[in-house]
């Protein structure tokens, strides 16, 4: 059975895997210029997207801003035709600032997670893109589909379901994520397919549910759309390609790490997140680390008692000094072997998930 697209309004994306967004820097114009120009979504990461632009460290907001400019531009360069997205997490300061930079550059689709997007329908009100929450349970999809249809008249493009198994920052506490609790993606999923039926009858559109965290194989996404999704995301397995935009040494630690490697941390805000053990991972279990500048990257981050900079430790691992930096990982790494192109790694799941679809 031939693989369906994943249509979003009048978008259309012949593959329907949306690459997940991964910062600070982990795919930027490069990776997601490549995705799109292949048929799926490429998704650039706007947090700390100006990381190695010269103002950074003086002008973090401005650097920010044109960096993100120059990395939709380039991607659209890239893939002219393709669908280009950014993931723009609530977390961050000068939120609205940035998502109206993407805007104004007639970003495709903004993907929005680690909080409530309350203030991006208006955001985006008057251009053509879409908005996509990400969620982790029929709940929260309910909530905001509820307060994005009384206030702004609309609902949600599209919406990323996201399970325990991802990478970075998880919509689950600690207890759900190490205790013996199975949560299991396909049932959310099917929940919050259920929980925007009404809203998708009141407008007379379908609401695409796609769904991440942990997804690797072909076989996976053949599972999730027989489920009733219409797509999933997938960020992990794109470290491991050519076009990603991370350092060779980042790529090469997800190559050489094993299944025991993986493990749940806190960030500085509270959030647990999925992260590659390393030496910074164990220094950081046993003292804070000095923090020189704050960059005023995540609004529930307090520089006098925060134990690390996130900012800090997510440029390092970028750009190669693994040691000393912060590797965030969805679960199943540990089965990367190889780096592959992108049109590869495309290839090998479709086949595979057709091949499940029959």
């Amino acid at each position: 059975m031939k693989l369906p697209p994943l249509v979003i309004g009048d978008l259309k994306a012949d593959i329907p895997i949306v690459q997940g967004g991964m910062g600070v820097g982990i795919s930027r114009s490069k990776l997601a210029g490549a995705v799109a120009k292949c048929g799926a979504v490429g998704v650039i990461s706007s947090v700390q997207i100006g990381f190695d632009e010269p103002d950074f460290e003086t002008n973090t907001l401005e650097a920010n801003a044109r960096a993100l400019r120059k990395h939709i531009r380039r991607a659209k360069e890239i893939s002219p035709k393709g669908i280009i997205a950014i993931n723009h997490m609530v977390a961050v300061n000068n939120y609205d600032v940035l998502a109206k930079v993407a805007v104004e550059e007639g970003i495709d689709l903004i993907i929005s997670g680690a909080g409530i997007p309350m203030s991006l329908p208006a955001v985006v009100e008057g251009s053509n893109t879409k908005i996509a929450p990400i969620v982790s349970s029929a709940k929260a999809a309910k909530v905001i589909c509820k307060m994005w249809d009384k206030k702004h008249d609309r609902i949600p493009d599209l919406v990323v379901v996201e399970g325990p198994n991802a990478g970075g920052h998880l919509g689950f506490s600690i207890e759900q994520l190490t205790g013996e609790n199975n949560i299991d993606l396909g049932e959310i999923v099917q929940s919050v397919i259920e929980a925007v039926k009404p809203f998708e009858d009141k407008y007379k559109r379908k609401i695409p549910v796609i769904c991440a965290g942990g997804i690797y194989t072909g076989e996976d996404i053949a599972k999730y759309i027989k489920l009733g999704a219409a797509g999933v995301q997938i960020a992990t397995r794109f470290i491991a390609t050519e076009e990603c935009d991370a350092h060779i040494k980042y790529k090469q630690a997800f190559i050489d790490c094993k299944k025991e490697d993986i493990e749940i941390v806190v960030s500085p805000v509270g959030m647990p997140g999925r992260a590659i053990r390393n030496p910074f991972i164990e220094k950081i279990k046993k003292e804070k680390e000095p923090i020189t500048k704050c960059y005023n990257c995540l609004k529930p981050c307090n520089p006098k008692n925060t134990p690390y900079c996130i900012s800090n430790a997510l440029i390092n691992a970028v750009e190669g000094d693994i040691d000393n930096g912060l590797l965030f990982t969805g679960s199943n790494a540990y089965k990367i072997d190889k780096i592959v192109t992108v049109k590869e790694l495309l290839d090998e799941l479709v086949s595979e998930c057709e091949a499940h679809l029959e």
